[in-house]
């Protein structure tokens, strides 16, 4: 147990009803806590919730989930965030009102770490606007407008999604709103949060509450360190994506999963079943191969390797619990160099990536 309350048995019970996509039960032990358990909405928002929701992604990532399981699991902690929140005591709310709105980076639909944070706002007495997942930043303006927040919060939890978190950072001050930015794709610490201008970066909800209410009103002091040649070696990235993405799946056709060309029922029956699931594994061998483009291009946009490598990390972790030999990213990395050569950044970055990939052969 800890200072919560929360046992290591209560956590084990909320993570049963996860797996198993258990409304009802997940619901009426959170809930249970605040109502009769002398544990408050807070703590369990953060102490039960949010880590249950972290070990559904590791299962995911590990292989022992597939996607569908991962998201019932994610429906039913969004279901106990709304039920938690709505059992604890009405909040007193400042006067006059902190307003914060609330959003996601554009591209970004992992939404749980912004409802839990605006639901903690709402407790610690803030009067919240939530926009829900990847808003863009026409729309995030347009709102902003239309509420006058004091000021916006913005949820990050994929690096490749950091230069259109910028676009909507500087979105917002252009229209005089600071920006608190949080989540795990701004870098440890909020490295790439204070690098592409934002005012204030919260590890965590309850961290976010407690500068927001260490600091109100919050101000305008972020400055952008992006710099102009690497804005634009990025857009010479995203303009090319699609000819580097079709130059990626050719040169990995025989050893990147689900590239490899095969004819309708690759066995000789004709089998369209043989064939759908061959056309959806190519779409997912693409799909996975566009993300790590596009953090590289993200990596390239905050000049910091360690976007890359990061991805690149969660691939070979994701690639090794699927019994898929990782140098197959080694080969990902020669392929984009080759092409790349006039780039210097985005070559500097393949061979930041290159090494970290062949570091665990040196070691061994």
């Amino acid at each position: 147990m800890n200072a919560t309350g929360i046992t290591d048995a209560v956590r084990a019970d909320f993570d049963a009803c996860l797996a198993d996509a258990d409304e009802g039960g997940a619901l009426e032990l959170a809930v249970g806590l605040v109502t009769s358990g002398g544990v408050s909405a807070e703590d369990v928002l953060l102490g039960l919730v949010a880590p249950a929701q972290v070990r559904v992604g590791e299962r995911w990532e590990s292989g022992e989930w597939p996607v569908a399981r991962e998201h019932a699991a994610t429906h039913v902690s969004g279901l106990t965030v709304d039920a938690v929140a709505s059992a604890a005591r009405a909040p007193v709310e400042a006067d006059p009102p902190r307003q914060v709105l609330v959003a996601c980076s554009d591209g970004e639909w992992h939404v749980l770490p912004s409802h839990i944070l605006a639901e903690v706002l709402r407790l610690r007495g803030f009067q919240v606007r939530s926009l829900g997942g990847s808003i863009s930043p026409p729309e995030l303006l347009s709102d902003v407008h239309q509420t006058g927040p004091d000021v916006v919060a913005l949820s990050c939890t994929l690096t490749f999604n950091l230069p259109l978190a910028h676009r909507q950072i500087e979105t917002c001050r252009c229209a005089g709103v600071p920006v608190m930015a949080g989540g795990p794709g701004f870098g440890p610490e909020g490295v790439w949060a204070y690098a592409l201008g934002a005012d204030l970066y919260a590890a965590d909800a309850r961290a976010a509450a407690g500068a927001l209410l260490h600091r109100w009103p919050p101000v305008l002091c972020g400055e952008s360190s992006v710099q102009a040649g690497a804005v634009e070696e990025y857009a010479a990235l995203v303009r090319r994506r699609p000819e580097l993405l079709a130059h990626l799946a050719y040169a990995l056709r025989d050893v990147f999963p689900g590239l490899r060309p095969r004819s309708d029922g690759s066995d000789g029956s004709g089998n369209s079943a043989t064939s759908a699931t061959s056309a959806r594994e190519h779409e997912e061998g693409t799909d996975f191969l566009g993300r790590l483009l596009d953090s590289l291009a993200a990596a390239v946009f905050v000049d910091d390797a360690r976007v890359f490598t990061g991805q690149l990390a969660f691939a070979a972790a994701y690639f090794a619990a699927r019994s898929v030999e990782p140098r197959c990213l080694l080969a990902m990395t020669d392929a984009l160099a080759d092409h790349l050569r006039e780039s210097p950044r985005t070559r500097d970055t393949l061979s930041a990536g290159r090494r970290w990939l062949a570091a665990p052969e040196t070691e061994d």
